[in-house]
């Protein structure tokens, strides 16, 4: 058993060291590793898996209302990017360029995409002549790169996985309804399928993205305290139109501007899986999202019988779940801890006695809670197990949630709780740039979002005291 423990020893108590105990999860699991390029990460099967998994379900939910995948270049002529000014000065410190091709220097620097609102754009200008021609509801899965200073792998990093839409619609209400449909789209798929609950609302006008008139976020609470924005929906008005000369024709034969979106969610999802569900002995995957939601383990493999029922069970289970089998020679207490560390949602435990007894011991990742079961409803009893366990996880950190969100109406109150209670903080702004630059400037939480459902919860702005406008959840940030 010494043995066995020294894989859990490697990863450090997220008491101790958060930071270090979500690098440890990431590396042990094998999610991931360090590539030659300074801030650029190795998508390892583990974490590359979690991905297609999210990608796959995402997908499924983008095509139930309307969207149709495509796939834009990954260079931006710096003409085209030019081209809407807020946004060019927004993504300027983060823009990768291209300034050679082969043996040539290029008459004109290529961008790398990090993102890619103008090359739509362009598109749409080219594609949309007509009312009849709308709406365009485009989806690309890509990967961008924004030349960051600071990395940390699937939060941060200089070149990472996601997916944008890009929609034009004819209409301001048709644009802003896409907006708010996307964006409820993106919180119901990580409640329900990644067991996350979600702040929704929207960004203030010095967080929103560049460009944009509205943002809109899904902010997630880590289990430091720490906010993560796990997903935007921007509504572009008709700004980006009139830079780009994107017109239609209406009904009544007039030239008209489109009304365009732009939405996306990325890899730092499989950071928030990470550090909302983990523990000390690794990562914890809800069932849903797991690529594997059971490992089943042999005991005392080496007697006559207990490989041949291990693989006749996994064979039966790979029907209706997905299922490994670990034949390896390793002891059993080093395969739970790998199971454990990757967290993998259940495993099955079978050796000598239980195929005597005609049973197998399913036994929870979340909980580790040992349920015995007959071979005979073994599927049913599973998927019981796993619908539960994804319940309990969702419900689990709901509760984390409401327990991590404080009201401060002073600003003493205000810097207490940034300093004492790791969470939202819920508190009034006048709406002044001024009081939100000291907030960011005082104690480093930055505005979350102003959440859909207002509430007063005092008069007067926690920072200045003048007349409140908005009820905003606060937050110190990854």
């Amino acid at each position: 058993m010494a043995k066995d423990k020294k894989l859990v020893e490697a990863i450090t108590s997220m008491s101790t060291d958060f930071a270090q105990w979500y690098t440890d999860v990431v590396k042990k699991a094998e999610l991931m590793d360090y590539s030659s390029v300074k801030g650029c990460m190795i998508f390892k099967p583990n974490g590359y898996a979690i991905w297609e998994n999210i990608q796959k379900q995402l997908d499924a939910k983008f095509k139930e209302c309307g969207v149709e995948n495509v796939y834009m270049p990954m260079f931006i002529p710096e003409s085209l990017l030019q081209k809407e000014k807020d946004h060019v000065e927004g993504f300027a410190p983060e823009v990768a360029w291209v300034t050679q091709g082969g043996l040539e220097t290029l008459q004109e620097r290529l961008c790398v995409r990090p993102t890619s609102e103008t090359l739509f754009c362009d598109l749409y200008k080219n594609i949309v002549q007509s009312y009849r021609d709308l709406p365009k509801v485009y989806n690309q899965w890509c990967s961008v790169v924004r030349w960051e200073k600071t990395t940390r792998p699937f939060l941060r990093s200089s070149e990472f996985l996601w997916q944008e839409g890009h929609t034009a619609h004819a209409t301001a209400e048709e644009a802003e309804e896409r907006t708010i449909q996307m964006l409820n789209v993106y919180a119901d798929f990580c409640e329900q399928v990644l067991a996350i609950p979600m702040v929704k609302g929207r960004k203030t006008d010095k967080e929103k993205f560049a460009g944009a008139e509205a943002t809109y976020t899904i902010e997630a609470l880590m289990h430091d305290g720490k906010a993560l924005q796990s997903g935007t929906s921007h509504n572009f008005g008709d700004g980006f139109a009139k830079a780009f000369g994107i017109q239609y024709t209406d009904k009544e034969n007039k030239l008209q501007y489109v009304h365009q979106t732009s939405w996306g969610m990325s890899t730092r999802l499989i950071g928030a899986l990470i550090m909302v569900h983990g523990d000390d002995s690794g990562l914890v995957l809800p069932p849903r999202i797991a690529p594997t939601q059971v490992m089943v383990i042999p005991i005392q493999q080496q007697k006559d019988g207990v490989l041949d029922k291990a693989n006749e069970l996994k064979d039966r289970l790979a029907k209706n779940f997905r299922v490994k089998l670990d034949d390896s020679d390793k002891t059993p207490g080093w395969k739970f801890a790998e199971q454990e560390i990757r967290g993998i949602s259940t495993r099955i435990e079978i050796g000598p006695k239980d195929i005597e007894a005609n049973q197998c011991v399913i036994v929870r990742r979340d909980t580790r809670e040992k349920i015995v079961v007959s071979l005979d409803e073994v599927e049913t009893k599973l998927a019981e197990v796993l619908e539960t366990m994804q319940a309990d996880m969702l419900a689990k950190a709901k509760k984390f949630l409401a327990e991590h969100i404080s009201d401060a109406t002073t600003y003493d109150e205000f810097k207490d709780a940034v300093e004492n209670k790791p969470g939202f903080i819920r508190a009034m702004w006048c709406g002044e740039l001024a009081c939100e630059e000291k907030i960011k400037a005082d104690t480093t939480a930055t505005s979350r979002c102003m959440p859909f459902e207002q509430e007063q919860i005092s008069d007067v702005c926690v920072c200045c005291g003048k007349p409140a406008k908005k009820l905003v959840y606060w937050g110190k940030a990854y």
